[in-house]
This record gives C-alpha cells, sequence and structure tokens, in this order.
C-alpha cells in the first residue's frame, strides 16, 4: 500500500472512529480510535475521540490518559479541554479540573455541548458563579432544550435567584413535562400555599406514569412537599414513602455494608504519634449527619471576613484513599481504614492543604462543609492537628426525618441508608457510636453543637463555635442571611432565611407514622424528645 493510500485509510477510519462517537456507539469509536493511535499517536483527535469514549464506558484512567493526551498535542481546543476537565473531576483532581476548565473557558468556545459540560464541571467544583454563567450562554444559544434549561435553574437556586429559577423550571416542564426531576426542585423552590402550589398538576402526571420508576420516584417527593407546605400530613408522608420506595429499589442492604465501614474505622484507627501532621491551622471542618444544621454553620462562619467557604469537598477522603495505597474501587471501606492506619500524616496534611488553597487562595480561613467528614474526624485530627473540628447535632428523630425527606445524588452509595426510614435510624444509631467514639478520642479538638441550641440561643451559641475556631467575633456571623455567597446543598432556600424554629420537632408532625423509627433508637439506647 503507498503512502497516499495509507493516510486515506487512516482519514477513513477516523471518520468512522467520530461518526460512532457521534451516534453514541462509545464501545465501537474507542475500538477505532485505540487502533488508530498504534499508527498516529500524535493525532490529538483521535486521542480525543479515544478518551471521549473511554469517558462514556466509565474507564477514567484510560479516559484521563487519553484526554490529556489530546490537550498536550493541541492546547488550543475548547472542546478538548473540557471534556478534559470533566474527566479529572469524575477522577476527583479538583485542582486540575478548575485549571483545564479555566483555560477552555479562556478559548471562549461557542459550541454548546463544551459549555454545557463546563457548567457542570463548574457546579461539581463548587464554582457556581461559573457555572450560572456557562449555563446562561448555553440556553442563550438554545432555549429550546430542557435540560439545559434545568441546568441553569440549579445553578440560579444556587446564587438565590429563586424568581429567576422558577421561571426556568417552567421553561424547562414547557419543553418536557416528563423531565421529572425539575417537578421536585419546583416543589422544594418555596413554601407551597392553597392559592399556589402545583399538586393537582403532580397527581395527574403521576396517575398517568404510575409505572415509570424515577416518575414514582420524582412525583411522589415533590407531591410529599407541596402536601406538607399545605398541613396533609398522612397523606405527604405516604407519598414520602412511595417515592423513597421506588428510589431504594435495586440498592441492596445498605445497614450491612454501612456496618462494616462503621466498625473498620474503629476498629484500625490509631493516634498519631509525636508532632506529625501538617500544621496549617486555616481548615475549619464542619461535619455531622446530613440535614444537621452544616450548611447553617458554614454560613456562619463564612459570614466572617477572615473565613470563605469552600463548600463540600470530597478532597479529604480522596486523598486518604490515595496516600493509603488502597487499591479497592470504593473511597469508603475496610481495606481503606486498614491501610490508612500507617499513613504518613504530614504528607496528607500539606496534600490536602495544597489541593483546597486554589479553591480559596485569598482567605485566612476556610470552611470545608462535607458532612460525612465525620467518619474522618480521627484521620483529620491526625493530618491537621491545628485545623478545627465542628460536628453538628440534632435532635435523633429530626435528624432520621430531614434525611429520610431528602433525596441524596442517586449515583452515590453513601446515602443508600435514606430510602428506608428505619434503615436511616440505624444509620444514626451508627453514627451517634462514632461520635462517642470521636469524643472520647479527640477531646476539645472536637466540639459539638446542638442545632436547637443555634436556633434558641443564636448569641450564645455563635460566640461557642467562633470561640472554638479561634475567630474574634464579628456580627456579621448573626446576619449569615445576608451572606451573599452560593450555596451547593440541599439548604440552598432555607439558609437565605434568617433564623427560625421552622424545622424544630418537624417529626411530631409524623408521630403515629414514626412510631417504629422511635421504638428502634430508644432500644439502642438513644434519646428521644
Amino acid at each position: 500500500m503507498t503512502d497516499s493510500a495509507h493516510v486515506r485509510q487512516l482519514q477513513g477510519r477516523y471518520r468512522e472512529a467520530v461518526d460512532a462517537l457521534n451516534r453514541g456507539d462509545w464501545i465501537r469509536a474507542q475500538h477505532v480510535a485505540m487502533y488508530l493511535l498504534r499508527d498516529a499517536p500524535a493525532h490529538a483527535g483521535v486521542a480525543f475521540v479515544a478518551g471521549v469514549a473511554a469517558l462514556e464506558l466509565q474507564q477514567i484512567p484510560l479516559a484521563t490518559q487519553c484526554l490529556e493526551r489530546a490537550v498536550r498535542i493541541n492546547p488550543d481546543r475548547a472542546d478538548y479541554l473540557a471534556q478534559y476537565a470533566r474527566v479529572l473531576v469524575m477522577a476527583r483532581q479538583s485542582r486540575e479540573a478548575h485549571h483545564a476548565a479555566d483555560r477552555a473557558m479562556t478559548l471562549q468556545p461557542e459550541d454548546v455541548l463544551s459549555m454545557d459540560t463546563l457548567g457542570v464541571v463548574y457546579s461539581q467544583l463548587n464554582a457556581y458563579g461559573h457555572a450560572r454563567d456557562a449555563f446562561a450562554k448555553v440556553v442563550e444559544k438554545m432555549p429550546g432544550v430542557a435540560s439545559y434549561r434545568f441546568n441553569l435553574a440549579t445553578a440560579l437556586i444556587f446564587h438565590g435567584e429563586i424568581d429567576a429559577a422558577e421561571s426556568e423550571l417552567e421553561a424547562c416542564l414547557t419543553i418536557d413535562p416528563d423531565f421529572w426531576r425539575a417537578h421536585l426542585s419546583l416543589a422544594q423552590l418555596r413554601k407551597q400555599t392553597c392559592d399556589h402550589n402545583h399538586v393537582e398538576r403532580l397527581r395527574v402526571l403521576l396517575s398517568s406514569h404510575s409505572q415509570v420508576d424515577d416518575a414514582r420516584l420524582y412525583l411522589n417527593l415533590a407531591l410529599a412537599k407541596e402536601l406538607e407546605d399545605l398541613g396533609e400530613y398522612s397523606l405527604s408522608f405516604r407519598m414520602l414513602t412511595a417515592g423513597k420506595r421506588a428510589g431504594k429499589e435495586g440498592r441492596g442492604d445498605s445497614t450491612v455494608r454501612d456496618k462494616v465501614v462503621f466498625s473498620a474505622i474503629e476498629q484500625h484507627w490509631r493516634p498519631s504519634s509525636g508532632n506529625s501532621g501538617c500544621r496549617d491551622g486555616a481548615p475549619i471542618f464542619v461535619i455531622g449527619m446530613p440535614r444537621s444544621g452544616t450548611t447553617l454553620v458554614d454560613r456562619i462562619l463564612s459570614s466572617h471576613p477572615d473565613v470563605q467557604s469552600a463548600g463540600e469537598l470530597q478532597d479529604f477522603g480522596v486523598l486518604l484513599k490515595q496516600l493509603s495505597g488502597s487499591t479497592t474501587l470504593q473511597l469508603l471501606d475496610e481495606d481503606t481504614f486498614a491501610k490508612a492506619s500507617a499513613l504518613d500524616w504530614s504528607r496528607l496534611g500539606h496534600a490536602y492543604i495544597e489541593s483546597v488553597r486554589s479553591l480559596v487562595p485569598q482567605s485566612p480561613r476556610f470552611v470545608d462543609k462535607l458532612p460525612h467528614n465525620f467518619l474522618y474526624a480521627g484521620y483529620i485530627a491526625n493530618a491537621l492537628p491545628d485545623a478545627r473540628i465542628v460536628c453538628l447535632r440534632r435532635g435523633s428523630m429530626d435528624s432520621c426525618l430531614g434525611n429520610f425527606r431528602q433525596l441524596f445524588a442517586l449515583s452515590s452509595p453513601y446515602y443508600d441508608y435514606s430510602f428506608d426510614i428505619l434503615d436511616t435510624g440505624k444509620y444514626y444509631v451508627m453514627f451517634d457510636r462514632l461520635m462517642r467514639f470521636w469524643r472520647e478520642r479527640l477531646g476539645d479538638r472536637l466540639l459539638e453543637v446542638r442545632y436547637e441550641d443555634l436556633v434558641d440561643r443564636q448569641r450564645d451559641t455563635t460566640a461557642g463555635i467562633l470561640e472554638h475556631c479561634q475567630l474574634e467575633w464579628n456580627d456579621a456571623c448573626l446576619d449569615f442571611a445576608n451572606n451573599q455567597a452560593p450555596v451547593g446543598t440541599a439548604s440552598a432556600v432555607q439558609v437565605r432565611r434568617s433564623m427560625n424554629r421552622d424545622a424544630l420537632d418537624r417529626w411530631k408532625r409524623y408521630e403515629q407514622e414514626l412510631e417504629p423509627l422511635r421504638l428502634l433508637l430508644e432500644n439502642e439506647g438513644i434519646a428521644v424528645s
């Protein structure tokens, strides 16, 4: 075969790979592109196709390698950089992902797919201002795509732009009434009233889509929220249970898996010896059960002029996993905690600071508000002995109900307990036992704050938190509702209101329905009030 014929053959195969990629035939696209890489290792387009195909097939290491090659060969393609940023986020390389996304944005991409990808990447990096701007450009170019309107609405919610978010959600549902997630977001956007609610629309949709799993999940949860707002508590709880039952299907026994993790922590954790660890006092870790007030404390602390919120970061757990040498697939498992007992604590602490500092480069102090970092409290104390740790505690019944009411990330296995109220109770028992374990070993390194005290004695409790975090008093911490920083959690709407008692003793609205939960907790020695 002549050289020109060989080139034509390679060009034909490349077009074949691109066509397969555009059709979503990831296996074919990967097969052809990986074959071509042997003959054309310096072809950026071939590496890009191979990388995107691997990414769609969840082959993260291979995707990272191929997309890094594409970007290295051709650094001026925004679409290459956008997909590279996407895979870096999936690989939990936050700092590198942020850098790649910023490089892509400087190239001012025009294609909608790249802009939408960058919006998603920025959302996952807690850079919600950048995410909103990216999604707004996408909607401007293609206003008739429901998913784009939904993405913009979500970013607007995080920014507290509730009216604009509501308009985008309604636009999303006008385009596609079966965009089920939008119905739940709309229900959660504000307190519904007799004069303004979506109950009838939700009921009609549920009756006509009762065999669709996603419809049963999202519509039942949306109905539960709106019926609760309208005071129909018994019916609300039935809808909530039906929705969560739909989401639980196929998830297996979460309690068995969680017991293994909790037991492994208590079995393998050891305090560090001597003066090990990174002596950087910038981090403040806010931990606790989800829906216990962690976002509220994050807002209080980040209202202080010396503190910035870094959001809910996976960095500590990811770095612990990587540096432990564990090669198992799960971030949290017995193998990880067994190997972590031999960690170089100083190395872990410095790696964490280096990873997070790019997100909050100017602020003297920052808050890492990932609730599930309660699993790592002792490891944080070892790696960062000068960091402050604040754990939120909330009444057991309200904590369990709050977790059961919330739809957490469906892709994460760490919230599987929340699809059943009794599984949630069992998880709370494990959480309570682990916090006793940490309290006995960490002493005053750990401050436990009752959510109820924060609501009823705001000034005194806030003063105690600031003192623990070695921060001077500042009145702005009482005025957290005026904090303009974005909020990327389930509490994005609630924490923009002033302190109130609306969420206290919510469980008593469902006292009869929650009787089995109450008995479970009491039998485990957990106080119920």
